[in-house]
């Protein structure tokens, strides 16, 4: 079910995105295609959008890798510039990065705020402070990989993501969210063993390191 939150929140934001840029690591273009897979771990039906102007639409900009480009499909804000989703997925979810496309000339969000395991949020709640934070950069091509820092992002159930502005706009609008990563199967009983990593990846102790902020996926 999907939230529209027409009218006024009464926001009060503070603090700044705190990623640093790095040059990152580049992954194969034929890669990038398996990388960016999770968004079949998503619970889509349970996906919530708070201030889209169409109801259902938020659900639209998770989406294979090849159909990233596709505008057919978006969500735009309603009241005001921001959106906040509320993602749950199938699995326990390691993630690892996310690329954002948003709109031109103004309406790409400029600022994402992550929050793990926090379901059912709304724009009460989005003074809390985030899990991580980042400034965006207009990314109409999908280029640019926001890296997460994986030990915090190590066992996601559910994710929330609130995209406080854009570049002037007084609407937001978005049409891909991809997420990078890795997944457990959730069993609804007994004890999950997880032997996905059985010894420490470079990658991931990179991605500890370092708070990329635009790191080019090409």
């Amino acid at each position: 079910m999907s939230g529209c939150g027409g009218g006024g929140h009464g926001h009060n934001h503070g603090g700044h995105g705190h990623g640093s840029c790095d040059d990152g690591h580049d992954h194969p273009p034929a890669d990038l295609g398996v990388a960016y897979s999770l968004y079949t771990r998503i619970d889509t039906e349970n996906v919530e959008c708070l201030n889209e102007t169409v109801d259902g639409s938020g659900k639209t900009v998770f989406k294979p890798w090849e159909d990233r480009l596709s505008r057919d499909k978006f969500v735009e804000s309603d009241a005001d510039e921001e959106l906040l989703f509320n993602i749950p997925f199938t699995d326990n979810i390691k993630l690892k990065g996310i690329i954002v496309i948003g709109g031109e000339n103004g309406h790409h969000p400029s600022k994402l705020r992550l929050y793990k395991n926090k379901p059912h949020m709304t724009f009460d709640d989005v003074g809390l402070p985030p899990d991580q934070e980042f400034e965006l950069h207009p990314d109409p091509e999908g280029t640019l990989e926001y890296t997460t820092k994986v030990v915090k992002f190590s066992s996601v159930t559910h994710l929330s993501m609130h995209f406080p502005g854009n570049f002037g706009e007084e609407t937001t609008k978005i049409s891909y969210i991809g997420f990078r990563g890795e997944y457990t199967k959730a069993h609804r009983h007994g004890v999950t063993i997880c032997n996905y990593e059985s010894s420490p990846q470079f990658s991931d102790h990179k991605d500890k390191v370092m708070d990329s902020v635009g790191k080019p996926v090409m």
